[in-house]
């Protein structure tokens, strides 16, 4: 059953992964309450959802309109939903109405308004919670309630598997949760009580399932995720008076973005479509021109947002590796585009020269390290090689020599791509590549690597000092997957394996 959820999963971006997952907790929160469950009916919830989601709608459409920027549906309805969860449900006017009104209307200001560079620095929902705080009212966080938990913890679950942050979230609950025990020694608490509480009277699982994993404002690297979710969790628990401050979780994960965009790229960049390459019958380069300059580092992915009609259950926008180089003029985008592709990536085939593009939110640790002496193995599959033709392609401009071996696999001779870029650093840089081809795939009389599979046996026959290499596997879920067994099988740790995860494939 795992194995099916992961493939719905990866069928679908981490923003609609977010999304279903709200929806599904709101159809819990709908059926528990006619059974009183829960203290508000149907007619309330309904109520309040409908009043908040207008409002959100509404205001996303009019700052959107003022400001000059596409619109996102998913955006709005992801921290209409958020809301819905953490301001307390009531048709009652004016005290009750007020606050649904009034968090949606800060939160998706906050998107257009406390932006830098046309990047926003803080959690919507946040700066929504502690906007309402200014006119005498507050968050109640009413999903921390006992019959919700099985609920949030599921669908938690699989919204952290989906955007692959557990080091983040464990990062956050191992401080909560070690804070509060020692809170609970000095004021003579039992643990069990402690640890009673903080699962079923805190949000701590709802918040860090959905507002902690928020993308755009968390840091880019794993290690800076772990200080981030350790600064929040140890704000979230702290519990000494700082009179007359109040540290909601709110106001705690907006300290926490503060942090996070201090460490973080900060531009939203526009690119201007110059050339569309067909590499083969479904693989595709574009090259873009910026019209700013920004810094990244080879091998890292960025999100690439393309408002288009008819919008499917990927959305608007994904991400991709940066295919070229920080050393060359342009920024290009390697990508599979077939009959099948969602929306997104059949509108930017469609492109035409001139046509813009915006990336934002980089990140990524799958970067090369910086002992130029360590051995280093690239193995991809299909369009995985994206973030290598980006590495190769600076070592190569830069003249660095490293200890490479590159083994590339594809299901069709036609989708051995970038072969210019490819032969350049083997010829200059001297590493090796190795070629693997699907078994019954047709190829040229001079091929010269392997039909089949990437298994022990190539790794071990090709790769001599095998176990003395660092390993980064790039493709599609299934392949690093698979590759990382082959690994682990040869006794490759773990700490000599690289991979990032995103949902661009």
């Amino acid at each position: 059953m795992l194995r099916h959820i992961d493939e719905f999963l990866n069928s679908i971006t981490m923003y609609r992964a977010v999304l279903y997952g709200l929806l599904l907790l709101v159809l819990c929160v709908l059926i528990a309450s006619p059974m009183k469950a829960i203290p508000y009916s149907p007619f309330i919830l309904l109520g309040s959802l409908g009043l908040i989601v207008t409002t959100s709608a509404f205001s996303n459409y009019i700052f959107a309109k003022i400001f000059k920027v596409p619109t996102n549906i998913e955006s709005y309805l992801i921290t209409a939903l958020i809301l819905f969860f953490i301001i307390t449900p009531s048709m009652k006017f004016p005290d009750g109405i007020l606050p649904l009104i009034l968090a949606p209307l800060i939160a998706i200001a906050s998107k257009f308004i406390f932006t830098i560079k046309r990047r926003h620095i803080f959690n919507p929902v946040a700066i929504g919670a502690v906007g309402i705080t200014l006119f005498g009212m507050s968050a109640s966080w009413w999903i921390a309630t006992p019959v919700l938990l099985p609920a949030v913890f599921i669908i938690g679950f699989f919204v952290i598997r989906k955007v692959r942050k557990f080091s983040l979230v464990f990062a956050f609950l191992g401080i909560v949760t070690g804070e509060m025990l020692i809170f609970g020694m000095l004021y003579n608490t039992p643990p069990v009580t402690v640890l009673t509480q903080l699962m079923f009277s805190w949000p701590i699982l709802f918040f860090a399932a959905f507002m902690l994993t928020e993308p755009l404002t968390m840091p880019p690297t794993r290690y800076l995720q772990i200080l981030y979710g350790a600064l929040v969790g140890f704000l979230f628990a702290f519990q000494l008076p700082l009179d007359p401050i109040k540290l909601s979780p709110e106001l705690v994960l907006v300290i926490g973005n503060i942090f996070a965009y201090i460490v973080s790229f900060k531009q939203r960049v526009t690119l201007i479509l110059q050339e569309k390459q067909r590499l083969s019958s479904t693989l595709y380069n574009f090259v873009f021109q910026p019209q700013e300059k920004f810094s990244f580092l080879p091998g890292q992915y960025i999100e690439w947002t393309l408002p288009h009609k008819k919008t499917d259950s990927r959305g608007n926008r994904r991400f991709f590796s940066i295919a070229s180089s920080p050393t060359e003029q342009s920024i290009q985008l390697g990508v599979r585009i077939d009959d099948d592709s969602s929306s997104f990536k059949k509108a930017l085939r469609e492109m035409q020269k001139n046509e813009k593009i915006v990336i934002g939110n980089l990140k990524g640790d799958f970067v090369l390290p910086n002992d130029t002496k360590e051995k280093l193995a690239f193995l991809s599959g299909g369009i995985g090689v994206t973030p290598f033709r980006s590495m190769l392609k600076y070592l190569t401009d830069r003249n660095e020599k490293r200890d490479i071996v590159y083994v590339y696999t594809c299901s069709k001779y036609e989708d051995f791509i970038y072969d210019n870029i490819l032969e350049e650093a083997k010829q200059k840089l001297r590493i090796k590549i190795i070629y693997i081809l699907k078994e019954d795939a047709p190829y040229p009389k001079n091929y010269e690597g392997y039909t089949g599979h990437f298994t022990e046996e190539i790794l071990k026959k090709e790769i001599p000092d095998y176990n003395e290499r660092k390993y980064y596997i790039s493709g599609s879920h299934q392949i690093v997957e698979l590759y990382k067994d082959i690994l682990k099988k040869s006794n490759i740790s773990n700490s000599n394996i690289v991979t990032d995860y995103f949902s661009g494939y």
